[in-house]
């Protein structure tokens, strides 16, 4: 599934890893976290936080700022079904902090990234990690396109949802990435046999010390500089809103993406998506109790090693 290289005279594993994604500021760190750690074949893009001229731009400035040749992929601009309101309240209306920096020179790919998803499942078959952090059109278009998808993919992190109803978006009980896009979720959820799903709910238990984090940026490199600029207007927005730590959902996904026995506590349950609903539409809703005898489809993230998660981070922007 990996493969290893000599760092400070270790060996680290890398994965071949392709990463979904709708950057964002916590897509940005998570990427960041990526390219120190794994093989990133690909970004696949699609609308979310903001619409997709602008995840795009943001992908492609990461990739710059990171100095790699990671290909960048566009995929879909709208939901498979209804449109939905974006998060650059909380991301800035260019979903980088509206920092107006300057545009990378690097082009997307000509090819669509759910075509993008399917081809690198059949070149990585049987080794592949896909990283999920957007909402979930790109990868359920690709599943509509060919079903056998999950047979190739070693492993699907998924960031999203909310197994308690403890949402942050629309209605009461949604998280972002599955209220952005139910319909995708829905297709996802049901296809895929196994995914690693870290939710809202977890990112809330794994906060970050906004002064230990921002002394950690303080410390760090260019990578660190960047980050710093394109979160000012979301670290802002948090304080604000009097919320004690902040919070980078991607980033912790990622953290189980690339060391999965980081995960200290998890479950397996059935996890489904309500499509209707004025108080409910984009629920993730949990068998608990696992009264219907259907098959767990996720391993639900419940808690991970706080320390090793902020070692992480503090590599991924040169402060390790």
């Amino acid at each position: 599934m990996r493969e290893t290289q000599a760092k400070n005279g270790c060996q680290v594993q890398k994965y071949k890893m392709l990463i979904d994604t709708d950057p964002g500021v916590d897509d940005a760190m998570a990427i960041l976290m990526a390219h120190e750690r794994a093989e990133v074949i690909g970004l696949s893009v699609a609308a979310g936080n903001v619409g997709l001229e602008h995840t795009l731009a943001n992908a492609l400035k990461l990739v710059e700022v990171i100095d790699t040749q990671t290909p960048v992929y566009a995929g879909c601009a709208t939901p498979l079904v209804h449109a939905s309101e974006d998060a650059a309240d909380v991301h800035g209306s260019d979903g980088f902090g509206d920092t107006a920096y300057t545009p990378s020179t690097r082009s997307a790919e000509s090819e669509h990234a759910a075509l993008a998803i399917l081809r690198a499942s059949h070149e990585y078959a049987g080794s592949l990690v896909l990283v999920a952090l957007a909402p979930l059109t790109n990868l359920a278009l690709a599943l509509k396109l060919d079903p056998d998808l999950p047979l190739r993919v070693a492993r699907l992190v998924v960031m999203g949802g909310a197994v308690t109803g403890q949402g942050n978006y629309g209605t009461v009980p949604a998280e972002f990435n599955v209220g952005f896009d139910p319909e995708a979720a829905h297709v996802v959820f049901s296809a895929w046999p196994q995914f690693t799903l870290v939710d809202w709910e977890a990112t809330m238990r794994h906060g970050l010390d906004f002064a230990r984090f921002e002394a950690m940026l303080a410390r760090g490199d260019a990578r660190a500089k960047f980050y710093d600029s394109i979160t000012a207007k979301t670290r802002a927005w948090s304080r604000g809103r009097g919320r004690p730590k902040l919070l980078i959902a991607d980033a912790l996904a990622m953290a189980v993406a690339l060391e999965p026995d980081i995960v200290t506590r998890a479950e397996d349950h059935h996890v489904g998506v309500e499509l209707d609903g004025k108080l409910t539409r984009g629920a993730t809703v949990v068998d608990w109790q696992d009264r219907n005898a259907r098959p767990a489809n996720a391993r639900i993230v419940l808690e991970v090693d706080q320390s090793r998660f902020e070692a992480l981070l503090a590599a991924a922007v040169g402060a390790g």
